[in-house]
Formats: structure tokens, sequence, C-alpha cells
């Protein structure tokens, strides 16, 4: 049908061509001649000839050769193309009668008359009917030409005879008075300028609508010949093309049309006057031969129009079809694209959450795809209308406009099974999510009810009224047919959401399986009844029976028989008791037990729910944000500042959650029916936690691109797609909140787990994640270090850091000299790392975020072969010294707190400690290989070798830990706990006593102080009285000795034997023995305090002694570390 219709509308083009093509051609071969006035203007304004547009009797046109002296000069050619002008100019019907010459020679002479004729005669190209002479007036000249003419008859022979005449009233009997000008004695109007403007105009118009229709054929030829474009473009650059030329052909008709107005004008002034006898044929013919020209031109441009009108309604239909093609191309790709993309959301989800962002997907995704159905349906409405306006093209339109309503119809119906089984899933999920709350709750109703309560009626009887009211509510609450579950929500069921639903069903089965037991053993409790209490009186025949002793020894007797029949039943009731309470106790124990696991599975509950919850929030950001940066239609709304900037702003959060979403979270899910082993997945992933140190050291940079393009369109667009109530910034903080998250959830499960199988590996888990913590803060701190030459990688591992109050006391030479004495102590950022400490100028950036970030600059730094410690310092608890090379340099550090000094002074205990183990070693084995080449026995002195092999011998035998109790145990009892009342003795320790300035020499390597071999050997300390901080957890020993964890807070109340010493813990009131190498202490005075060092000159040796403070008042001299 199309090809009909387009068939039908080619063959009407053509007709109107073919009816254009021919007007056209009448105009170009009507009223055309040879010559133009234009032409041969200059040669017609000599006037020797010309047409008066009078006429003969008969019609004939009447040209007259009027009086021109100069007639024999004219050229042949221009006498020629005159003639050919004017015999051109009337009619064909006048012209085929024969021309009317009249020649005037009134004032010529004969020669002249004679050539004039001759020469007509010769040249004259048209017929001819009379030719009339008025021969010369003179009587000399006019008896000559009568004489002549009758001798010279023959040489006029022409085909029309040639009639002399003597006056102008002979000329009036051939030609009537009216056609003949002014001259010739006649009326007619003629004036040769007039006529000759006249039909210059009139040539004008004409040639002006012969190039009109030359133009238009052309045009009109172009115009059937086109061929319609294939594409947009085309079509339109030809619809312009064409409706520039036509408008161009409309104008020069304009032009043309109001050319012959403005003659025929000029003409109807002299048609006014018609009916005088001035007026001569010429100017009536000129007139309707104007108005001809007019009338064509006319009708061309009607004919002209009407075939533009089909032309353009052609082009205009292919621009619409081709509109609509390239439209159905492109949104037929786009909706091909989201069907596919529909297909792939096969994901139901597995958790309440994870339902939920799907269906916020699921919307996102119809939102942002409706306006690709809504153009497909407005462009299918497109093209119903273009079938309603009889379009060309109706049998290739409707095809596509039913694919395009199927493909939306498709895709709406898929959006809305989607939704249906995400509905069903989040249905089914809110189920799954009541019945474990519900659970929760019972399990937490049942732990909080307190086990001694229970045991009396009354108790029992309201913990039963509490379980029998939460019962109650298990109808609402709970999933009361497995099967019938499957087969509600069979369509969404797959492997993994069965599973789910039976470990759901099993939970609540083995929950209300413990509320029948509790509620079985309170109806017991709540039934027994108790046994009244009757007094008995003693029988008067026992008494009468017994004889009668005296008073005293009766008193006596009684008294023992009394005393001897209570010491009798003491051990049988004391043992029925602890059978009662032991029994009591299982009972107890067992419920407490079941209640801990009750709670162990709630904190594994909760760290799997947020862990999943964690993983979908990492991928909705990845997704949502990260790869949105990426996208090319979101680049628009990109920030300059954003650019290339995805790695800074998102870190290597996608790393992070590849490790949580494949690796971390499955493993985390295996450990959910024995939650009290998670401690282990913490231990084998330790090393995967890394990550986030890499992540934190980026957070600066990327809270600072995030302040500078918050306010990004690009991050707001986003926030609206996700439907996120929070902006990114509290996203990117989540892998920080997280790292922070999991030392919570282990301290939870490990107070639940303390008499499990994996208590020990949930207390290395947490201290390890501990550790994973500070070593993320500080190698924050560590990276901002700036001005240091080395490698800090090579310094060992980082321990501790912090900013302390320094002042210096240094010795040059044998002279210790004070530079400058500092009253002001100088401000640095410690770094204590294995092998140096190293002191740093902290300085607080301008700028914000990141460049607000403070830095350090490297000032000095101590190596730890050569460093030692006095961990006391008088006049100032927080004070401590370290001091280098014996004293060389001596650095006085005050911290911000006791606390953060003890923990200072500890670790660098533990550092100097471990060298000076190291140094024993290589020592011992230094004398065994001596022994062994140079068995000699060994000298009877004091010197430190000997001191040494005896304090080791004594480790040796002790074989144990030296801060352990254990090693102090093993061989003997503890020592008795001292009086009440006897504390610490005045042969103590004073606070005040002074002590030798005694240390370990690191040329000599001996220890210095005679206390310190007395006493048994390297590395027990000897205490002042005073608070101690624990600095190792004790909880082996015997039944005196303390319980306590590193950081507890313990007051000494005794010295004791075999470095043990007995304290009291202040919160508990309990007391008990320690170790002494344990504690370190925390407050107090300090008239001397331990100094622990090691050697520079002999590398990882370390002495313990006992050292005064800063001497002079502990004012510092001026030091190099100095900003």
């Amino acid at each position: 049908m199309t090809v009909s219709r387009l068939s039908l509308l080619c063959r009407d083009l053509w007709a109107l061509w073919l009816l254009l093509k021919a007007g056209a051609d009448e105009i170009m071969h009507q009223d055309i001649v040879p010559l133009c006035a234009a032409d041969i203007q200059d040669q017609l304004k000599k006037r020797f000839a010309y047409l008066s547009g009078g006429r003969g009797q008969d019609g004939s046109p009447v040209i007259t050769f009027p009086d021109y002296p100069a007639f024999s000069e004219i050229p042949d050619k221009e006498f020629q193309n005159v003639m050919t002008y004017l015999t051109s100019i009337p009619s064909l019907q006048d012209a085929g009668i024969g021309f009317i010459l009249v020649i005037d020679r009134r004032r010529d002479k004969w020669t002249s008359v004679k050539a004039s004729v001759l020469r007509i005669a010769a040249s004259f190209p048209a017929n001819l009917q009379l030719v009339l002479v008025l021969r010369p007036t003179g009587f000399f000249q006019r008896t000559l030409s009568d004489i002549a003419f009758k001798f010279n008859r023959d040489d006029f022979k022409m085909k029309v005879p040639v009639i002399m005449l003597s006056s102008v009233p002979d000329l009036h009997g051939y030609i009537d008075k009216s056609q003949l000008t002014e001259d010739l004695g006649g009326t007619l109007d003629y004036c040769h300028s007039r006529w000759l403007c006249q039909r210059t105009a009139i040539e004008s118009f004409a040639l002006m609508v012969k190039h009109t229709a030359q133009m238009l054929q052309s045009f009109g030829t172009e115009l059937a010949e086109t061929e319609l474009p294939n594409d947009v473009q085309s079509t339109s650059s030809v619809l312009c093309a064409h409706t520039e030329k036509k408008d161009k052909a409309k104008e020069d008709l304009r032009l043309a049309l109001k050319e012959g107005h403005s003659v025929l004008e000029s003409l109807g002034e002299l048609q006014a006057e018609g009916s005088e006898p001035g007026v001569n044929q010429d100017q009536l013919d000129n007139q309707a031969t104007v108005q001809r020209l007019l009338a064509q031109l006319n009708e061309t441009e009607a004919a002209f129009d009407e075939f533009w009108a089909k032309h353009q309604q052609k082009l205009e239909q292919c621009l619409q079809l081709r509109h609509f093609e390239q439209g159905f191309r492109e949104v037929k790709a786009i909706l091909d694209a989201v069907c596919q993309k529909i297909a792939t959301f096969t994901d139901i989800g597995n958790s309440l959450a994870h339902v939920e962002h799907l269906l916020r997907d699921l919307a996102s995704f119809e939102e942002k795809s409706g306006v690709s159905v809504e153009r497909a349906r407005a462009l299918s409405l497109d093209g119903e209308q273009l079938i309603e306006n009889k379009h060309y093209a109706v049998d290739s339109i409707r095809p596509k406009c039913q694919e395009l309503r199927h493909l939306c119809d498709q895709f709406s119906a898929e959006i809305v099974r989607r939704r249906g089984l995400l509905s069903k899933s989040l249905e089914l999920h809110r189920r799954l999510e009541t019945s474990l709350k519900w659970c929760d709750e019972g399990i937490y109703l049942l732990a909080s009810q307190p086990v001694d309560k229970c045991q009396s009626q009354d108790g029992a009887e309201a913990a039963l009224q509490e379980i029998e009211k939460f019962l109650e509510t298990s109808a609402e609450n709970k999933i009361q047919e497995l099967n019938t579950i499957y087969k509600e929500y069979e369509s969404i069921l797959n492997q993994d959401l069965m599973e789910h639903v039976r470990k759901v069903f099993q939970k609540q089965a083995s929950m209300e399986e413990v509320f029948h037991r509790r509620q079985a053993s309170l109806k017991k409790l709540a039934a027994r009844q108790t046994r009244p209490v009757q007094p008995v009186a003693p029988r008067p025949e026992a008494l009468a029976k017994s004889p009668c002793p005296s008073p005293g020894i009766r008193r006596g007797s009684e008294n023992s028989s009394s005393e001897g029949g209570a010491l009798r039943r003491g051990p049988y009731r004391r043992a029925k008791s602890e059978i009662s309470e032991s029994r009591q106790g299982r009972g107890s124990a067992g419920e407490e037990e079941e209640s801990l696991a009750i709670l162990r599975r709630h904190v594994m509950s909760e760290l799997l729910d947020t862990e999943r919850a964690y993983v979908e929030e990492l991928l909705c950001v990845l997704e949502g944000y990260a790869a949105e940066m990426d996208n090319p239609l979101m680049a628009h709304l990109l920030s300059t500042g954003l650019h290339n900037k995805k790695d800074v702003l998102f870190g290597n959060m996608e790393e992070i959650y590849h490790f949580h979403n494949r690796i971390f979270l499955r493993e985390l899910e295996n450990y959910i029916d024995c939650p009290e082993l998670v401690g282990r997945c913490f231990l084998e992933r330790m090393e995967d936690f890394q990550i986030y140190e890499k992540y934190c050291q980026n957070k600066p940079r990327s809270e600072s691109l995030w302040r500078q393009c918050s306010d990004c369109p690009f991050f707001q667009e986003c926030q609206r797609k996700l439907d996120h109530k929070l902006s990114l910034d509290s996203y990117l903080l989540k892998p920080v909140q997280r790292i922070t998250k999991y030392q919570l959830l282990l301290k939870e499960m490990l107070k639940y787990s303390k008499n499990c199988e994996g208590a020990e590996d949930l207390q290395e888990a947490l201290s390890s994640i501990l550790g994973i913590l500070k070593a993320v803060n500080d190698s924050m701190h560590l990276i901002a270090i700036t001005g240091y030459d080395g490698n800090l990688g090579d310094l060992g591992k980082l321990l501790m850091q912090g900013s302390f109050s320094v002042w210096t006391d240094h010795k040059r030479g044998h002279t210790k000299v004070k530079e400058l004495a500092r009253f002001k102590p100088m401000q640095r950022h410690l770094f204590l790392h294995e092998k140096a400490v190293l002191f740093c100028k902290k300085r607080e950036e301008n700028g914000e975020g990141y460049e607000k970030a403070p830095s350090y600059s490297y000032k000095q730094s101590l190596n730890m072969a050569a460093v030692g410690i006095t961990e006391n310092v008088k006049g100032d608890a927080k004070k401590f010294e370290i001091w280098y090379n014996a004293r060389e340099e001596v650095y006085i550090v005050q911290a911000p707190t006791p606390e953060i000094k003890a923990a200072w002074v500890n670790e660098i205990r533990k550092v100097l400690t471990s060298q000076l183990q190291a140094c024993r070693e290589a020592s011992q084995h230094r004398a065994l290989e001596q022994s062994q080449s140079l068995p000699l026995p060994a000298p009877t002195s004091t010197s430190p070798s000997r001191g040494n092999s005896r304090n080791l011998k004594k480790l040796e035998e002790r074989k144990t830990d030296p801060l352990s109790l254990e090693g102090y145990v093993s061989s003997a009892p503890l020592p008795k706990p001292p009086e009440k009342g006897k504390g610490w003795s005045k042969t103590s320790h004073s606070l005040e006593a002074p002590e030798d300035d005694g240390g370990w020499s690191s040329a000599e390597e001996q220890v210095n102080s005679s206390d310190a071999e007395e006493d048994g050997g390297l590395g027990l300390k000897k205490l002042v009285p005073g608070k101690y901080t624990v600095v190792a957890d004790h909880e082996k020993g015997g039944p005196d000795a303390l319980v306590v964890r590193s950081g507890d807070v313990v007051e000494l109340v005794q010295q004791g034997d075999e470095g043990l010493w007995y304290v009291r813990d202040p919160t508990t009131g309990k007391e008990g023995w320690v170790p002494a190498s344990s504690l370190s202490v925390q407050l107090g005075p300090s008239g001397s305090a331990q100094c622990l060092s090691s050697s520079e000159s002999s590398p990882g040796s370390a002495v313990l002694s006992n050292s005064s403070s800063c001497s002079e008042g502990g004012q510092a001299p001026f030091s190099d570390l100095q900003g």
C-alpha cells in the first residue's frame, strides 16, 4: 500500500510538472523576437524609419521613411537590423497581409529617391503590399522624376506596385489621415522616444518572463528527479535546499509580475484614451501582449505552487519517516538493553536489609528506565498519528508501532513480576526477622531471670508468669508450619533461603524447648510445699532414768554432751548442706551455661547481621558512587576537582569489600553453630586486616577532597538515586567504624565464653585486633614524619608514640655543663621503635582536612643499644629519664599523666630486657665455648661472669618466666600473708631513702649495687611502698596468690622472699602474692627509682639498677633537640 501511495504521489507530481513545463514552453516560444529594442537602441534613435502604428484600409501595417538626408550613409547592417526589428513588431496576422511603405522624399533629389527605393526594395525582409513615394516638390526635380520614372520603370520592378505621389493629399487617397502622423498631414499621435521606451519596457518584461520560465522549468526538473534520502540529516538538507530555491523562484515570479503590472499600467493610460482617434493599433496590441504574458505568468505560478505543495508534502513526510525510524532504532536499542538488564535481576535477597536494598534498586532502575519507556510510548503515538494523516509509508510505520508497544508491555510486566517476587521475599524475611527477634527476646528473658530468686515459690511463680505471658505471643511471632512456608513461598525459595528458613525454624524450636524445660522446672518449684516446723519437747522419762549427778558434774556433762552432739552433728550437716548446694549449683550452673550459650548465639547473630549490612553498604557505595564516576552520562555533573580522583576519595574500599564479601563473611557463617570458636576465624585472617591500615592512611586525603567537592551535583544526584538519608562522607567512615566494632563484639563474646574451649583464641583475637587498631593509629602519625634521612622500616616495629615535655642535661667530655639553662621545656613527639627512639617536633599545618593534619619534623634519634632509663625523677611522678652513652646525654621526659609514663617505662623496659636476655645468651654461649676449649676451674671472685652464671643457674632451676608466679611456688609453698595491722615496716625501703647512683657499666658489664647480687639474681626489682601498675597478667599460683591483669593498680602491703610481694587490689579489697617483676611504680615522690639501660659498647646487653633522680633539682640545660 505504501508503494502504491508513493507511486500515485509521484504520478501526480509528474503530471503537475508536465503542466508547468507546457506553460513555460508557451511563454518561451511566444512573443520572442530576434532583436530587442535595447540591442539596436542607438540605430532606432536615428529615426530613418519608424512604425507609427498606422494601418492601411485592409489593416496593413504602415512603415514610414521620413525625410533623412543621410539615408544613403546608413550602413547596410544598421539598415537591415532596423528593418528586421520593425517588421517583427506587428502580429503575424497583420504582417501576413503585407506592409505599406511610405517614403517621404519631398525635400530630396531624384537621385536620392531612386537610391532609397532601390535599397529598400533590395533589403526589405517582409511582405510588401504597397510602396508610396512622395517625390520631390521642386519643379525641376518633379519633372525630372516623372521623366526618369517613365524611362527607368524597369529598374523599379518589384513584387508590389510603386506609386509616385506628388503631394500629401494624394497620400490621403491611399491611407486615411487618422493612420498618418502629423508630418504627413495625419492626426495619429506618435512620439518616437515614447514609442522606444514602451518597446524597451515591454521587451524587458518579456525577457524577464522568459528567464523566469526557464528557471521554473529547471527547478521543476530538479524536484521531479530528486530521490528521497535515507537519513534524517540528508532529508533535512534536501528540504532546506529546495525550500530556499522555491523562495528564490517565488521572488523572481513576484518581481516579474510586478514589472508586468507596471508596464500594463503605463499602457493603460493610452487604453483610457482608446476612444479617441489618436490611439493606434500597435499600442493596443502591446497592451494585449502584456496582459497575455501576465495571465500566462499567473497560470505558471499557480501550477508551480501546486507542484511545490505536493513536493514539500513528500519531503516532509519523508523527514517524519526518517525521524520516526531513527527514534525507533534508538528506543529499541535502549529497550533491548533494559530487558537484558532486568533479566539479570534474579537475586531475591538473603536478608531483610538486602531485599529492601534490592527493592530500592528495582525502583531506581524502573525510574531510570521509565524515561525510555515513556519515550517509546510517545514514539508509538507519533507513528499512529502519521498513519492517521495518511502517510505514504503506512506499511512500514505500523509494524514498528506494534513492536514498541510490545516491548513496553513486556518491560512493565517484568517489572511487576520482579516486584512481586521481591515483595514476597520481603514478606518472608520480615516473618523470619520477627521470629528471630522473638527468639532473641525469649533468650534475654531467660537470661534475665535470676536463678536464686526462682528457688522461692513466689519467685518461681513470677518467673513462670513471665514465661507463660511470653509464650502467648508465639502465635503472631513464630513460624507455625515449615511445609506451609515452603508451599506459600515456593516461587522465591532457593537452596540458600530454604536453609535459612530451616535454621530459623530450628532456632525457634530449640528456644521453645528451652522455654518448656524452664517452664516445667518452675512449675515444680512453684508447686513444692514447705514443711511446717513443729517444736518437740524432750521426754521426761529420759531424764528420770538417768542418774542424777552433782550439779557441777551435770552441768559439765550437759555441756560436754551438748558440745559433743554439736560436734557430731556438725560434719553431717555440713556435708548435707554441701550436697544440697552442689545439687543446686549443678542446676544453676546448667541453666547459667545455657543462658551463656544463648547470649553467645545472640552476639554471633549480631556479628553476622552487622557484617552482612556492612558488606551491602560497601557494595552500595562502590556501585552508587565509585562506578558512577566512570559513567559518561554522569560526567557533566563531575567537578574538575574530582577528575581522576576516585582512588583518592575511596582509597582501597574495593579491596576491603572483596575481602569481606568473598572470604571473611563466608568463613564467619561457618561458626554459627559454635560461636565460642569464632576467635579462630579472626586469627586465621588477621594478616588480611592489614588492608585497613592502608585505608586509614588515605582517609585524611579522602576527607580533604570531600570537603572541597561536597557540594558537587554529582554526589547529590547519586544520593538521590540511592535514596540515602546520609551523605557519602558518612559511608566513607564505615570501614573505620567497622574495624573498631570488632573488638567490642569480641569482648562481648569473650565475656560469655570464659570457660569454653575457644576462650584463649578469643583473647588472642581481641589482643590482635587491638594491636591492629594501635598499629593503624601509630602509622597515621609515622607517615607524617619529615626530615629523616634513613629508612624508618630499619628501626623495627613502632611500639609507642606520643607527645611529651622534654628537658636536656648533657655532659661534654669529663665535665658536666649546663648550656643556657632552660626553664621552659621543649615540646617533642617521641616515636619508640624496637631499635631506636625518635625525637620530633610537632607542627600544625594551616588549612582544612588533610592539609590541617599535623606533621613531625625529625630532630634526634637514640640507638636503643646505648639507652638507659631512670623510672622516677624526684619531685614529679610524671617524669622519667632517658639517658644515652652512660649519661653522656640525659633527657628528662614529662608525660601528660602518670599512667602514660608507666606505659612508656614498661615498654622501654621490655625492649631493654629483651636486649639484656639476648646479651646473656650470647655470654653463656661464649662461656660454654671457652669451657670446652679451656677446662679450667673458675676463679672465686665476684666478677660479672660469675654473678651472671649464678643468676642464670637460678633461672634454669626455676625453668619458668621470671614474671610468672609459678616459678616461685613450684618448689616451695607461698609465704603466709602478713598479720592484720602489719603492713610496710620501717625496715623497708623508705620513699626518702637515698640510694647509690649505680648502674650497669657499659665497659665492665657488672652490677655496682650489691643489693642486686644479694637479692637473688638479675631481673628482680626492689620496690618501694605506694601504688603500682601491673605490667604482666598473672592468673596461676597457689591459693594465696592474687589474680591480676595488665593495667590493674595495686597497693604494696609487704615485701616477701624470692621476689614475691604481698599486695592489695583497692577496687576489690582482695590481697595476695604477686611477682615483683610484674609491677611498675605509679605514684608517689621518687627519691630513687629503678633504672634500666643497655650498653652501647656491648650491643644487646641490658642491666637493672638503682639510680638517683635528676641532679640539681632536675633543671635541664640547652639541648640540640631545640626546634
